[in-house]
C-alpha cells in the first residue's frame, strides 16, 4: 500500500495537531501523528507494530473508532477514554479502492484542550469584569440602552456589556441558558446594537422545522424542484438573513445531516437552493442559542465536533431567574405596562404581593413569570392585583407560591428525593408536568401552547418519558 507513504500524507501527519491514525483494513496500525504518544501512553513505534484489535483489548483506547467504521464500512465518531486517563473525542472515515475498505483513516481530539479554552475565557471575562468594576470601559459608569430588556442585576449586566462588546464584530454568538431565560430576547438587543441594525433579524426555531423540511425552508428552492413548488423558487431563511443577524434557537436539536449541511455553510459562506446547481453567497451574523449541555452532547456523538467548535466562539451564558432575583422587579413593571397598554386597563401590583413573587423559584424562568402575570392580570376583577392564599396552604415564603389569579391551585416548590440528583429531579418534575397536561389537553399543540415551546419539542418530550395524551375531546 504504497500510497500511505507519499510526501503529502507524510507531511499532515508529521505537522498535525489532531492525532492522526492510519489503520489497514486488518486493523494493522500504518502510522500515526507524533502527539498520539502523549495521549494513547505509547510511543510511535510502539504504537505502529500493534493493531487496534489489541489496542482496545489491553484498554489503551475504548472503544475503538477504526474498529466500527470496519464494522459497517461508514464513518463513525465516538467518545474514548485513554490508559492515560484521558477523554478524547475520535472521528474515522472509511478509504475505499474499487469498492473495497481499504484502510481507516481516524483523527482524535483531547478534550482537555477544550477545557483549557474554556478555563481560559473564563478568566478572560473575569479580568473584563474586575476592569469594569474599576471604572474601565466607557459604558462602566453610564447606563445601558436595553430598550425592552432587563439587566439591574449585577450578572446580567456583565453579560450586556459582553454583548456590547462584540457586537461591532461578525463573531458567532452561543447563547446558553435554560429555557425560558430570554435568549432570543439578548439575541434582538445584540443585532441591535451591531453595524448590521439596519438589516433583518431572522429567528428561526430549529426544534420546529421537520427535517424533511430543513433544506428547503433554510435554504430555499428553485422552481420546479419538487411537487408543489413555488413558481419562481423561494430564498431560504439564510438568504432572508442576508445584511442581517441569523438568529437559530434550539441549534442543539439538529439532526446530524443537517449539522453538516450547516457546518458547510459556515465554511464556505455560500448557500445551493434545494434543485439548483449555482451557489449563492450569502452575508449574516450568526447567532445561536440552546439549552443542552453541546459538550455532552458532542461526547455521546449527538453533535458535531468540528460544528461545535464553529459555534462556540464567544459563548453567553443567561443565568436563570432564581439567581438574579432583583431583575423580578423591573420584569414585572415591563410586562405589566405592556398588558396594561394591550387591554386598555392601568392596573397594579398589590404590595402584599410582591413577597410571593420575589420568593417563587420561577422554574420556567422569564417566560413562566410573564405567563403567570398575564394569567393573573386578566383574572383580577379589579384594577389591583393580589395574591390569593389558599386555604391549609404554607406561607408563600417558606414552601410555597400562592395563586396570583382566582381558582389557581398554590404551587410547591420542586424538593430533591434522599440521593436524588438535580438532573433526575428536573426530570420527574417535568414529567410529572407533562402526564398532568396529557390528562387535560386534547392535542400536542394545545400542550405546547400551554408550555410556551414549541410542538415537535412536546413531542420529542412525550415521546421520552413515555407518555401519551389520555383522551380526545
Amino acid at each position: 500500500m504504497s500510497e500511505f507513504d507519499s510526501p503529502i500524507l507524510r507531511t499532515i501527519i508529521e505537522t498535525a495537531h489532531d492525532h492522526f491514525f492510519v489503520v489497514e483494513a486488518d486493523g494493522r496500525i500504518r502510522d500515526v501523528s507524533p502527539a498520539a504518544a502523549a495521549v494513547y501512553g505509547m510511543s510511535r513505534e510502539d504504537l505502529c507494530r500493534t493493531t487496534v484489535q489489541a489496542l482496545e483489548a489491553k484498554g489503551v483506547l475504548r472503544p475503538s473508532v477504526s474498529l466500527e467504521v470496519m464494522r459497517t464500512g461508514e464513518p463513525a465518531q465516538v467518545a474514548q477514554v485513554t490508559s492515560t486517563g484521558r477523554r478524547v473525542i475520535a472521528q474515522a472515515h472509511p478509504v475505499f479502492d474499487g469498492g473495497k475498505l481499504v484502510a481507516v483513516v481516524s483523527r482524535s481530539m483531547d478534550l482537555t484542550d477544550l477545557q483549557l479554552l474554556q478555563e481560559e475565557y473564563a478568566l478572560l471575562q473575569r479580568r473584563f469584569n474586575e476592569h469594569l468594576q474599576r471604572g474601565g470601559g466607557e459604558e462602566a459608569g453610564g447606563e445601558l440602552e436595553l430598550a425592552d430588556l432587563e439587566a439591574r442585576s449585577g450578572v446580567m449586566r456583565e453579560v450586556a456589556l459582553l454583548l456590547k462588546r462584540v457586537a461591532p464584530t461578525d463573531a458567532t454568538v452561543l447563547m446558553l441558558g435554560e429555557s425560558g431565560v430570554g435568549k432570543t430576547a439578548f439575541a434582538r438587543q445584540l443585532h441591535h446594537w451591531s453595524p448590521r441594525h439596519k438589516g433583518p433579524f431572522v429567528d428561526v426555531n430549529c426544534g420546529a422545522i421537520p427535517e424533511s423540511l430543513f433544506e428547503s425552508e433554510m435554504f430555499g428552492y428553485r422552481q420546479g424542484a419538487f411537487s408543489g413548488a413555488a413558481p419562481g423558487g423561494k430564498a431560504g431563511l439564510m438568504e432572508q438573513a442576508e445584511g442581517g443577524t441569523l438568529f437559530l434557537d434550539e441549534v442543539g436539536e439538529l439532526p446530524l445531516p443537517m449539522q453538516a449541511k450547516l457546518l458547510k455553510v459556515i465554511q464556505d459562506g455560500c448557500i445551493t437552493r434545494l434543485g439548483d446547481t449555482r451557489a449563492r453567497r450569502v452575508d449574516f451574523r450568526l447567532v445561536v442559542a440552546t439549552n443542552q449541555d453541546l459538550a455532552r452532547s458532542v461526547e455521546t456523538g449527538h453533535f458535531r465536533l468540528d460544528l461545535y467548535y464553529r459555534l462556540n466562539v464567544i459563548p453567553v451564558t443567561l443565568p436563570p431567574l432564581r439567581e438574579r432575583r432583583e431583575d423580578i422587579p423591573g420584569l414585572v413593571e415591563r410586562h405589566l405596562q405592556r398588558l396594561n397598554t394591550r387591554y386598555g386597563r392601568d392596573k397594579i401590583i398589590a404590595r402584599d404581593a410582591w413577597q410571593t413573587l420575589m420568593g417563587w423559584e420561577w422554574p420556567g424562568n422569564v417566560r413562566e413569570l410573564e405567563n403567570w402575570l398575564e394569567r393573573a392580570w386578566l383574572s383580577a376583577g379589579e384594577d389591583v392585583i393580589r395574591p390569593r392564599q389558599e386555604t391549609g396552604q404554607p406561607d408563600g415564603t417558606e414552601r410555597a407560591v400562592t395563586s396570583m389569579m382566582e381558582g389557581e391551585a398554590s404551587v410547591r416548590r420542586p424538593g430533591l428525593a434522599e440521593g436524588e440528583t438535580l438532573q433526575s429531579a428536573l426530570a420527574r418534575t417535568e414529567r410529572d408536568i407533562l402526564a398532568e397536561l396529557c390528562r387535560e389537553a386534547n392535542s400536542t399543540y394545545a400542550i405546547a401552547e400551554r408550555l410556551g415551546i414549541s410542538q415537535p419539542s412536546v413531542v420529542r418530550k412525550l415521546r421520552r418519558h413515555g407518555l401519551r395524551i389520555e383522551r380526545s375531546r
